[in-house]
């Protein structure tokens, strides 16, 4: 249902998949994490296309470290930025949704200040387009600097699970408290989930927790469209 378009980014092309639905459909604008291919997130993918939605999906390179540098981060967003150009009507509502780093990246998109280890603030143009924010199990180190998320202020879906060693829970607690409305989030902690459980394909070397898996995938991907079409 997804097919494979190839848009350039100045000298450069990336992948971006795409699904377009009826003119003038919401958009979903999908963040992929660390390993750079949105299809090892069939499941939420197709529901999201299943319930009428443009889903826009850019392919990365796969980030090695776990502490990516300034020029990996502002590649995302810009091309983030760049698919939405490609592929969305002007008056198209977007939700972004996004996995690990690319819940981040969203995040910052989104008007957060996003600091490195190194203190080095990176530079993300804000996408004032996204009206609407999934966030699965986002790194939040990124945002502890005093006022980084002050201009953040649409609302936010945000799931994690009891079993993410990479992204505890009391991280994404502290976000949602963190954010200046925390009103406008709806924080959901997944009982028995790790950080890549919301993957239909895994990392290489990597233990599923959850063992149900498949039920898992397809109830919460429902719990998702519901949150995006509110």
């Amino acid at each position: 249902m997804l097919k494979s378009v190839t848009i350039k980014d100045g000298a450069d092309s990336f992948t971006v998949s795409i699904h377009q639905s009826i003119p003038g459909s919401p958009v979903v604008l999908f963040a992929v994490g660390a390993g750079g291919v949105p299809e090892r997130h069939a499941t939420l993918l197709n529901t999201c296309i299943d319930g009428g939605y443009t889903v826009i999906a850019p392919h990365f390179e796969r980030l090695v470290s776990r502490f990516p540098e300034a020029g990996d981060l502002t590649v995302r967003a810009r091309r983030l930025s760049l698919a939405i150009d490609s592929f969305s009507q002007p008056d198209s509502e977007i939700v972004g949704v996004g996995h690990s780093i690319g819940a981040a990246t969203l995040v910052a998109m989104a008007g957060a200040q996003m600091w490195l280890r190194t203190r080095q603030c990176v530079s993300i143009e804000p996408d004032h387009r996204l009206h609407r924010l999934v966030l699965l199990a986002p790194p939040t180190g990124f945002f502890q600097a005093p006022g980084a998320l002050n201009e953040v202020r649409i609302p936010i879906g945000l799931w994690v699970g009891t079993e993410d060693e990479l992204v505890p829970v009391a991280h994404c607690e502290w976000l949602a408290g963190a954010l200046p409305e925390p009103e406008k989030v709806d924080f959901r902690v997944i009982k028995g989930a790790g950080h890549f459980s919301f993957m239909d394909t895994m990392p290489p070397n990597t233990k599923e927790p959850l063992p149900d898996k498949k039920d898992f995938l397809r109830s919460h991907s429902m719990e998702i469209v519901q949150f995006i079409a509110r």
